[in-house]
């Protein structure tokens, strides 16, 4: 739902502390970017929204990429998104894209053991938590009895669990597994089955306290929260040409191709924001709030000293890559629109042939297109296509005997080697707030401490929050604040 735009006395900024208040500068056009500047226009403000590359969407985008078939339109990954995340369905929603990124009715994910291509299920039922899995866990062929016992016990001990407490932001997950009875093949095969693609890192590699948000929040908060969404389109029709026209519907001025090199505070106390846009050279804005929607490095380059207590923790925010795979058929060779592999290299496919335009081409009649999600992938990211070549088609082949006889038109890699924060232990401490120490100044971003991992859903509640804390400041009564951001 899309708040009525608040249009507050710009008396109200004044009285705030600085010139200029109804003004707003928004530096970054990801997720967490394009959210903050259209809820700050919603509450009346003017935005500015700065931009370095040619689109938005940060690092969930689509390219063009011609192929022995005609030109395809490529998303840059494979993105997913789960009932429970309401800020992004909030997202889509006041883009006008709900019903290009529609969710399944059930949670159903199909996994397949290369060893014997056994094949089981991880869907739900209607029945309240936990039962809804009840069904599923029983019958899960990749796991023993008696591990399917240790799993139900162990989903019990995680649900009392405090995501927030602390202390389990040192602890690996890992370790946390092993002390309640998780074998090997029930990390394998259940809980690095979820958390590798939610978290890009094995439990091993994971907070536990991010693991335990993963886990209470999408399998034991409530019976549809694990329920999967994509996008039947594009991505980039969605979070750039939709989004675009969002912001400009809201009177946003969006400026792309357009790098923020400095930012200081003026006598005034209000924000200068010096921008280069190319050919048109070199601009200063002034606004009385800015957020800074930028990667960890990038805001830490920007951020004036003093902004934070310990600036410099930024720096140690690591970050961990996803790789993509992208194989087009000459024949269907997958009859699901998803599966998850275990004992493979593989982990996630997905059919893409109706997004990415195949299916419509003259030369793509007959053909299908797989895109292979590979995350925590330090091991392949920089590999040469070739190699990958080498090792994934006949993964493929032997996950899928209906690729074992058909031709590849075409197979490319796409690479995002800083595509998330890296969900260390010990992360929680490092990831800021907001609210910086300096009036007027706020971060935004997925890295930002959101409590969750780095999602799409991350990253448009960074934006909300940031949009709360500006607001607040700015002299907004909480019960007026937009819906969005209260």
């Amino acid at each position: 739902m899309t708040s009525q735009p608040m249009r507050p006395d710009r008396h109200d900024a004044h009285e705030a502390g600085r010139p200029d208040g109804a003004a707003a500068v928004v530096i970054g056009g990801g997720l967490a970017g394009i959210t903050a500047a259209l809820t700050l226009a919603d509450a009346g403000l003017r935005v500015t929204l700065v931009e370095g590359r040619p689109r938005l969407g940060g690092l969930v985008f689509s390219f063009r990429r011609e192929s022995a078939a005609g030109e395809l339109s490529v998303d840059n990954g494979q993105h997913v998104y789960l009932r429970c995340c309401t800020a992004y369905d909030w997202f889509l929603g006041r883009v006008g894209a709900r019903g290009l990124v529609p969710l399944q009715d059930r949670m159903d994910v199909p996994v397949l053991d290369a060893d014997g291509l056994r094949l089981g299920r991880l869907r739900r039922t209607a029945l309240p938590v936990p039962l809804h899995l009840a069904r599923s866990l029983a019958t899960y062929p990749h796991l023993s009895l008696a591990e399917r016992a240790n799993v139900g016990r162990a989903a019990l001990a995680l649900k009392k669990l405090d995501p927030q407490d602390p202390r389990l932001d040192g602890v690996d997950f890992a370790s946390w597994l092993r002390r309640h009875g998780q074998s090997p093949r029930a990390v394998e095969a259940l809980w690095d089955l979820v958390g590798v693609a939610t978290l890009n890192a094995r439990a091993g590699d994971a907070s536990l306290g991010l693991a335990a948000m993963v886990f209470k929040t999408g399998l034991l908060s409530d019976n549809s929260a694990a329920d999967i969404g994509w996008a039947r389109v594009p991505l980039g029709e969605v979070h750039d040409t939709l989004a675009r026209e969002a912001l400009e519907k809201a009177g946003v001025r969006v400026e792309l191709r357009t790098r923020a090199s400095g930012l200081d505070r003026a006598a005034d106390g209000s924000w200068r924001v010096t921008v280069d846009n190319g050919p048109h050279g070199r601009e200063q804005l002034t606004a009385g709030t800015v957020v800074l929607a930028l990667p960890q490095r990038e805001t830490h380059g920007l951020l004036p000293a003093g902004s934070l207590d310990d600036q410099d923790r930024l720096l140690d925010i690591g970050t961990a890559p996803i790789l993509n795979l992208h194989v087009v058929y000459d024949r269907p060779v997958l009859r699901k629109p998803l599966f998850a592999a275990l004992g493979s290299p593989v982990q996630w496919v997905f059919d893409r042939t109706e997004s990415s335009g195949l299916a419509a081409l003259p030369g793509g009649a007959g053909s299908q297109y797989l895109a292979v999600s590979q995350s925590a992938a330090q091991d392949d990211i920089d590999r040469p296509v070739a190699e990958l070549r080498e090792r994934y088609l006949p993964e493929l082949a032997r996950l899928l005997p209906a690729a074992r006889g058909a031709g590849v038109r075409d197979f490319f890699v796409t690479r995002e080697r800083t595509a998330t924060f890296a969900p260390a232990p010990g992360v929680g401490r490092l990831r800021p707030a907001a609210r910086t120490q300096n009036p007027g100044l706020y971060l935004a971003g997925a890295w930002t401490a959101t409590g969750w991992p780095a999602t799409m859903e991350s990253a448009v509640r960074s934006g909300l929050g940031a949009v709360r804390e500006a607001l607040t400041e700015l002299g907004f009564p909480q019960g007026q604040l937009p819906q969005e951001v209260a």
